[in-house]
């Protein structure tokens, strides 16, 4: 029988990837067709052409419409760590409250401020003012995105920090360790680059529809000008990050990796599956390989991932039963080194409780960094604390079939919208875009594409690292708040419809907007 604390991590679970998942349809339009705006602000700036000046007032109110159903998903996600997921916030709140915090006063305080002069400022204050507050918010949000990347960032690769006994806490030891970790870098730059992109298939789409009915046409040739160069620019860039996201992945989380690429046994050269159909897992532990059938690209996995065309690549059964000749350890072992550790904690309350001082000291001397003993403690037992927690070695190994689609739907269609973005601005440069009503229907039928990639990427990110709170310290199993179940069912069914409404009225803004057109001045 399931207990209702199991049932309260599902529902928790639940409502968590839901918020996350609605959030994150707002938020990249936000971060992209910010930095459009003031783009397109500042060619008005330059040439004093009442043209762009239109055209920058009609993309800024689709992006005030998006923003302000992005803000109302955002707060509620931030709360639900600590309705939802207190045992996460005891546990690690002091690292990653201070990114969330440096949020909010710095980025999200910029954009609240200066969004007001943004829309509301133009005929108030002088030009230069208003592109300069058109640019601040734009950086504000791209702000506002790094520090959430860096907690995010360092559940996946938990950097600068140390255990408090006492507390039972881990404590920030080095900010910058947090801040630049290559995680986080690398995890900014590549959700930037791949919003902007976004952001630019969002415009060339509606500018698209434009030519389609053979209105504002010249707002909308001029529009896909800028978007379509903006965004290939990105969706390059993209791609280099992508790729470093790997190599990065193959470092720090090889089961992520390992699931991506479904790849059970390790190799030496191994190759990427640029497209395969999954068999089963019944079938495949019949002795049958994962694929029915798959396309390969011989040795470009370890390329990727290790910048070396024959290096190791470690499968799932390396990383759950262990590989001693590659130094892999197995995830049994794993697992009671874990419980070592839980058993001094309880060993140490124990003897603080019978007033035990020589006891609680040997326990200190291990959770010590500064100690012989404990420097080695840390490093093989506490370092694998949250397997402790864990039932069955394949409890670490996330959903393969959803990872492997995801990926390859994500890295599909990133190729897609390159080739696309690509074609959108050579043909609008000659001026024969409008004639090829096939692409423009192609870049239209594109935004939804590129949300669904964008979902995909995430989906990748976050169930990769199942099941996982914070990488190899503490399992999701132990991180929610002990609450009624019933309670939490009954919220994820309250945001579902709040959400369902607030994304319902948000298409329907924007369809109204568009339809409507840029104002007349």
């Amino acid at each position: 029988m399931v207990t209702d604390y199991l049932q309260t991590v599902d529902w928790s679970r639940a409502q968590f990837a839901l918020t996350a998942i609605y959030h994150w349809l707002f938020v990249p339009l936000t971060l992209g067709l910010s930095v459009l705006c003031a783009l397109m602000e500042t060619a008005y700036y330059r040439t004093k052409d009442p043209f762009w000046r239109r055209t920058t007032k009609f993309w800024m109110r689709l992006f005030g419409v998006n923003f302000a159903i992005g803000v109302a998903t955002g707060l509620i996600l931030e709360f639900e760590f600590g309705t939802n997921w207190s045992n996460y916030s005891h546990f690690v709140g002091d690292i990653f409250g201070a990114p969330l915090a440096i949020e909010g006063i710095m980025a999200f305080f910029l954009e609240s401020t200066f969004i007001a002069v943004m829309f509301f400022g133009w005929n108030r204050v002088r030009p230069g003012f208003h592109l300069a507050a058109t640019w601040l918010t734009a950086v504000g949000a791209s702000l506002s995105a790094y520090w959430i990347l860096v907690a995010n960032a360092w559940m996946q690769y938990p950097a600068g920090t140390t255990f408090n006994l006492e507390t039972v806490r881990n404590e920030m030891t080095s900010f910058w360790d947090v801040a630049l970790s290559p995680v986080a870098v690398n995890k900014f730059f590549h959700t930037v680059t791949s919003s902007y992109m976004l952001a630019a298939l969002f415009v060339v789409g509606v500018s698209a529809w434009y030519l389609l009915r053979r209105r504002e046409q010249l707002m909308a040739r001029r529009s896909i000008a800028v978007a379509s160069a903006f965004g290939l620019l990105f969706a390059l860039l993209a791609a280099t990050t992508g790729d470093r996201s790997g190599a990065v992945i193959a470092r720090v989380q090889p089961m992520k990796l390992a699931a991506m690429e479904a790849l059970y046994e390790g190799q030496e050269g191994a190759s990427l599956t640029a497209f395969g159909l999954l068999r089963p897992e019944a079938e495949r532990r019949d002795g049958k390989g994962p694929h029915y059938f798959s396309i390969e690209i011989p040795k470009m996995l370890s390329l990727m991932s290790f910048r070396d065309a024959d290096a190791y690549v470690a499968g799932i059964d390396d990383l759950v039963e262990g590989n001693p000749e590659r130094g892999i350890l197995s995830a049994q072992e794993k697992i009671e080194r874990g419980r070592e550790v839980i058993a001094q904690l309880a060993r140490y309350r124990t003897a603080l409780e019978q007033n035990d001082r020589a006891t609680a000291a040997e326990v200190a001397a291990l959770f010590d960094p500064a100690t012989p003993e404990g420097r080695e403690f840390l490093e093989n037992n506490y370092a694998y604390f949250g397997y402790g927690y864990l039932d069955s070695p394949w409890q670490t190994v996330p959903d393969v079939t959803l990872l492997f689609y995801s990926f390859r739907v994500m890295v599909g269609a990133g190729v897609f919208f390159i080739l696309l973005l690509a074609l959108v601005w050579w043909l609008n440069r000659r001026g024969r875009l409008e004639n090829r009503r096939w692409l423009l229907w192609v870049a239209l039928w594109s935004i939804p594409l590129a949300y669904i990639a964008s979902q995909a990427g995430w989906i990748v990110a976050e169930v990769g690292r199942q099941p996982w709170a914070i990488q190899n310290l503490l399992p999701v199993s132990v991180s929610a708040s002990r609450i009624g179940s019933g309670s939490v069912a009954t919220t994820f069914f309250l945001f579902l419809a709040l959400f369902t409404v607030l994304l319902a009225a948000e298409i329907g803004i924007l369809c109204k907007q568009i339809k409507i057109g840029p104002d007349k001045e």
